[in-house]
């Protein structure tokens, strides 16, 4: 499949404006991506698990053709339209950085359906408040990862919310009432999908594809894409790159958000190629898989620690064609140190929470690029760029955005009339990111200063804070959180009580993230929250 007729087929002619989305932009979508590139490579290798899968979740590691995994996305479509869930069932989804994890969203997309990833570490109190939010029917998980029981855990979400009438896991030796998925890479006859075009008179890439989550300061907030926005971010990350047909990518981001799904999923379905999958972090297990039978061109790993793998010196020999580094505290990047790494090309990309992804290559002198002004054209300095987004600045200082890959609309439908947290979309279509930025007026760019206040930033997971000591006050009225600086991930909590492990306890017991609970972990046992998950974060 040649890229640039993918891109006319997305986003049509390039767009002197970002304000409004491309005409001509046609009919394709993910799935219909996918089926292209399986067609024509049916028998190369697409996706692979880290080797060491069996050491936190169930199952060997897995390795599938395009051939093997267009039949495992189909399989799961069928069994998901067999249980008679409608078009536009919202599907959750909460998998680690799995092969299945991938299928999963492909499956529920084929099906006519909308995906809804969750972070890995939401415990029950987010992800019920989360699908109770969206009105998902169904959940999809897995087994165990590490010592915790996601089964159980999605089970008792279930139980919360009314609208879920089926929870499906991966892995053996599943629970009574869990819908097993693992029988499908196996089954020789497949449930039928019907034709979506039957069902959709409208454009179907118009279609809501996926919802992610954010937080803000009145808690999380469902942010719906189409699946021309959520192309339009992937193909920002993949121009601005220079990814080539066919590349390999190895990945340390789960697509649990719009980040992870723009610089995992869509590079590689939109290069074609090769998706080697890594979790949890281990700088020996990674630096195998680069440099093993499955070479890659390209690694995604955070900011912070793309500059700790090279100061170990990871990038000597055999090294990636470039890194895709995402910043989650992306106020941290003007300050990082000069890109070094001769044969390695930095792409960084700044993550405004849910509502956009914003890549820019570094040059040769290794400084990170400042924003620019009006539209954010990919490949950057190039003739022909296509327009992914639009970034202004409001009157508060703070960076707005707009544009093909931005969300147009509030989820669900009417939710700006109702008194729950929402995308508040300004005139224009502009969404307010929070992020505080100082201006350059005379190159026409700005930089990123702060973080958006009364939000704890903590490895891409957020919190606000506010409602952090609002639900510790009601466990133990003195104890409190403080939140740090971290050089890995951004900020860290630390929690002071008078007994620790009480309010650890109650924490844990309260279905939180583990993380608050990790705030309050006996400090002689030295870093817990950095060892608790991935050093690439959510």
């Amino acid at each position: 499949m040649i890229l640039g007729t993918i891109l006319g087929a997305i986003l049509g002619e390039p767009a002197s404006s970002a304000a409004q989305p491309q005409q001509g932009a046609s009919r394709v979508t993910i799935d219909e991506i996918f089926r292209r590139v399986a067609q024509r490579r049916p028998e190369a290798l697409a996706l692979v698990d880290a080797p060491n899968r069996k050491t936190f979740t169930d199952g060997a590691p897995r390795r599938l053709t395009f051939a093997q995994a267009d039949r495992m996305v189909s399989a799961i479509a069928g069994r998901l339209r067999k249980m008679e869930l409608p078009t536009d069932t919202i599907v959750g989804i909460q998998l680690p950085n799995i092969v299945e994890n991938i299928l999963a969203i492909l499956g529920v997309i084929r099906a006519g359906m909308i995906a809804a990833p969750l972070p890995l570490l939401w415990r029950r109190a987010d992800a019920v408040a989360a699908l109770t939010r969206v009105g998902a029917k169904a959940l999809m998980t897995c087994g165990h990862v590490g010592s915790f029981d996601h089964c159980q855990l999605a089970m008792h979400v279930a139980a919360d919310v009314f609208s879920i009438r089926y929870v499906c896991g991966f892995g053996a030796d599943l629970p009574d009432g869990v819908v097993s998925f693992d029988d499908l890479f196996t089954t020789e006859k497949l449930d039928p999908v019907p034709a979506l075009d039957r069902e959709r008179a409208s454009n179907p890439a118009a279609h809501l594809a996926a919802i992610t989550f954010d937080v803000g300061e009145a808690g999380i907030v469902p942010v719906a894409r189409s699946h021309l926005q959520l192309l339009a971010g992937g193909l920002g990350v993949l121009l601005e790159s220079r990814l080539v047909q066919d590349a390999t990518l190895l990945s340390t981001l789960a697509p649990s958000s719009f980040a992870g799904i723009c610089l995992t999923l869509l590079p590689w379905l939109l290069s074609g190629g090769k998706l080697l999958l890594h979790h949890p972090f281990d700088p020996t297990v990674l630096v195998g898989q680069w440099r093993g039978d499955d070479r890659c061109g390209a690694l995604v790993v955070a900011g912070a620690v793309a500059f700790r793998l090279a100061e170990a010196g990871v990038f000597s020999r055999t090294a990636p064609a470039c890194v895709l580094a995402p910043w989650r505290s992306p106020e941290r990047l003007g300050s990082s140190p000069d890109w070094r790494e001769r044969d390695t090309v930095l792409v960084d990309v700044s993550i405004f929470g849910e509502i956009g992804a914003v890549a820019a290559r570094r040059g040769p002198v290794g400084r990170p690029a400042p924003i620019p002004f009006g539209g954010i054209v990919a490949p950057r300095c190039s003739p022909g760029a296509v327009v992914v987004a639009e970034v202004t600045a409001t009157a508060h200082g703070t960076v707005a955005l707009r544009g093909p890959m931005v969300p147009q609309h509030d989820f669900p439908p009417g939710a700006e009339r109702g008194d729950q947290p929402h995308l508040a979309i300004g005139r224009a279509g502009l969404i307010d990111t929070g992020y505080s930025c100082r201006l350059d007026p005379g190159a026409r760019t700005l930089v990123v200063t702060g973080a958006p206040p009364g939000i704890v930033n903590v490895g891409g997971y957020r919190f606000p804070l506010h409602l952090l000591q609002e639900r510790l006050g009601r466990l133990d009225p003195p104890a409190t959180f403080a939140p740090l600086p971290d050089p890995l991930l951004g900020q860290r909590l630390i929690g002071n009580a008078v007994d620790r492990s009480a309010v650890r306890a109650a924490l844990n017991a309260a279905g939180v993230n583990p993380i608050l609970a990790a705030a309050f972990d006996d400090r002689s046992e030295g870093d817990a929250q950095p060892r608790m998950f991935s050093a690439a974060g959510r």
